[in-house]
């Protein structure tokens, strides 16, 4: 053995015993995630189709079996399975079209510690918080931090050159914690978009200060033609109403074990990023669709009770739905969905888009019309959703499902009807009481949301009328 393989097996061997060290520690089994199996977007789409081809078959055989008074119970199984393989699929897609945008991102290769625009001072401070997180009771550490901070601050307030001051004061740990570096906070931003669907479909703003408010105007201003020497009558005042989101604060909270931090091979950034994206994802998630605005976001499903009445009789800032036509059932055929498109106004139209939970999908690709022909197709490029109707769907995993008065299926133009609002700044404060054996690091931020044009977004209501 030669003097690289042995460096290798004992890198090798030193890795394997921080993390048995580090699974024995947490008493749990470490989480597996599953990688994509598929080589390629291409690919992905490619069984796709194949998977669609075969559930439509299957589907046909089960409406003739009804038909014939014979039992489904084997073609219902077969397709709820064809259905998990194709949400399956469908997931792994995503993740690789994802892949695909990060490594098309400048700088993907560059391997610098720096991040695009990014001062010396910043990441000096960057640098400095992750020694510290290392090892969070060393207080020179501590001390550099503070000292790195507070020449990053004097660099923002000396002039334009930094994009931003760090929108909050340095003190000790009790006090409120440290601010995350602009390039954390952008990263944990960026990748909780990527799992949040409906980041990903609404209008997002960053602002100052929880008092942020829109004016948006639902009439319009008047209108009219005149000749070039007629007269110029007084047109309509806009009407205009008050959007003022609700705010909470979003709290994630990272654990690692004390022997993973000590390790030098542990990536305290990917770590820290990941673990609070993924958790702010999934709270946010929940919160945009249902909150109640009492210290989060008012979700899309959480202001007043929706209506049927039509946008031109329906106050401003409640939601019009669609029935179902069943007390506890989803349309008993598609024109209920058609509907729905075209209860929205046609500018609207342009951007919109359905949203449901993967259940409400499975049943909607079994809708025909009258032609016979599927009304779900799949995706048949990268980079787009699967249809119905020949509008994109998004899956949000926190829409209700099927039950009586429920509100399972919106459609319309999220960016338009929907608001969310990321103060800026975010904070981390460390905890190694709590947990003997390791070290949590709370990391928050200030999240907003509401409802900002309610004639932009349609619900289907599971009820007969």
């Amino acid at each position: 053995m030669n003097k690289t393989q042995h460096m290798a097996t004992l890198l090798a061997v030193t890795m394997a015993a921080h993390f048995a060290a580090f699974q024995a520690k947490a008493g749990v089994p470490y989480e597996m995630r599953e990688e994509p199996t598929l080589r390629s977007v291409a690919e992905a789409i490619d069984k796709i189709n194949t998977a669609f081809t075969e559930y439509k078959k299957t589907n046909d055989d089960r409406i003739e079996a009804i038909k014939s008074g014979k039992p489904t119970a084997d073609f219902d199984a077969k397709l709820a399975r064809m259905d998990e393989a194709m949400n399956s699929l469908t997931e792994q897609k995503s993740r690789l079209e994802k892949v695909e945008t990060k490594l098309a991102r400048p700088g993907a290769f560059s391997g610098g510690d720096r991040g695009p625009g990014e001062s010396q001072e910043a990441t000096e401070y960057k640098e400095a918080l992750y020694d510290w997180i290392r090892a969070p009771k060393d207080f020179q550490r501590e001390q550099r931090m503070q000292q790195t901070f507070q020449a990053l601050e004097s660099k923002g307030n000396a002039g334009p050159g930094e994009r931003r001051s760090t929108q909050a004061t340095v003190g000790s740990n009790a006090a409120g914690g440290y601010a995350l570096p602009e390039v954390i906070e952008r990263t944990i931003a960026r990748l909780s978009a990527d799992i949040s669907p409906i980041r990903q479909i609404a209008t997002v703003r960053q602002v100052g200060s929880t008092d942020y408010k829109e004016l948006f105007d639902i009439g319009g201003a008047g209108f009219e033609w005149v000749g070039e020497t007629d007269p110029r009558n007084q047109t309509d005042t806009p009407n205009l109403v008050e959007v003022a989101p609700t705010f909470g604060m979003a709290s994630a909270k990272p654990q690692a074990s004390e022997e993973s931090l000590d390790d030098l091979f542990f990536n305290v950034e990917d770590w820290l990023t990941s673990s609070a994206s993924e958790s702010m994802a999934v709270g946010e998630g929940v919160a945009f669709i249902s909150g109640n605005g009492v210290k989060k976001p008012t979700g899309i499903l959480g202001g007043p009770a929706p209506v049927a009445t039509a946008d031109a009789q329906r106050a401003f800032g409640t939601l019009q739905y669609l029935a179902s036509g069943q007390a506890a059932a989803l349309p008993s055929n598609a024109d209920v969905f058609l509907d729905m498109v075209y209860s929205l106004r046609a500018r609207y139209r342009n951007n919109a888009q359905w949203l449901t939970s993967k259940l409400i999908l499975a049943a909607l690709r079994k809708y025909k019309d009258l032609e016979g022909r599927y009304l779900w197709q799949p995706a048949l490029t990268a980079g787009q959703p699967a249809t119905f109707l020949n509008y994109g769907i998004t899956e949000a995993e926190d829409m209700p499902g099927l039950a009586a008065n429920a509100f399972p299926l919106a459609f319309g133009d999220f960016k338009e009807g929907y608001l969310i609002c990321d103060r800026v700044g975010m904070r981390i404060t460390r905890d190694e009481i709590t947990t003997p054996g390791f070290v949590k690091f709370y990391v928050r931020k200030r999240v907003g949301g509401k409802l900002r044009n309610t004639q932009a977004i349609k619900l289907l209501k599971i009820a007969a009328a």
